[in-house]
């Protein structure tokens, strides 16, 4: 049984969308990075925490059970950690930071299960066209930045910024889907073989 501990709706379709079969079971821990903490671990730490969170209240439930948490985060090119924006004002000075640069997205994934814990991260570089004053006031009033980190969604408006990126597609969305596959096959193996 598949649980994935994450209330995003991105993350939920792009899980559907690869076949996999599951409930939702949102997690809620604090999400702020602790002092001098790097990204990666950063997001790793919290993708491990809504798994483990979520495992610890289902774990009676069944033997197979598998927990799936996942964080993900920006990095700006002065390497400051871009969550989701606290309010307009804050998404705009997110997107004026991503102008014209090449940036990072960055996805922890933690897979638990009875087996133990696996983690891993990818790390995709997207590059954004130099936006207006304008643009950007135009696009936070669309609305879609407020629940995003980094305040764009590439496959939302922001989509007309972003010319190139170097890595996975899907990670940038909210769930890098081939890393996600491997560890699940991976964690049902080792599981198949534990007497």
């Amino acid at each position: 049984m598949l649980v994935l501990a994450s209330a995003s709706p991105r993350r939920r379709e792009l899980l559907a969308q690869a076949g996999f079969t599951f409930t939702v079971v949102p997690a809620a821990i604090p999400e702020d990075p602790r002092p001098g903490e790097n990204p990666v671990a950063y997001v790793t730490r919290l993708a491990r925490e809504k798994a483990e969170a979520v495992y610890a209240r289902l774990n009676s439930e069944r033997d197979s059970l598998m927990v799936l948490g996942a964080d993900t985060t920006v990095v700006a090119p002065n390497g400051e950690i871009l969550e989701k924006p606290a309010d307009n004002s804050d998404a705009a000075r997110m997107l004026r930071l991503l102008s014209g640069a090449t940036h990072q997205v960055i996805t922890g994934v933690a897979v638990v299960s009875s087996s133990g814990v696996e983690t891993a991260a990818e790390v995709t570089h997207v590059t954004m066209l130099t936006l207006s004053d304008e643009e950007i006031a135009a696009y936070i009033a669309t609305g879609e930045p407020m629940d995003k980190a980094g305040a764009y969604a590439i496959q939302g408006h922001a989509a007309r910024w972003i010319p190139r990126i170097h890595g996975c597609y899907f990670n940038v969305v909210g769930l890098p889907l081939a890393l996600v596959a491997g560890m699940l096959e991976g964690v049902r193996s080792r599981s198949e073989l534990l007497p």
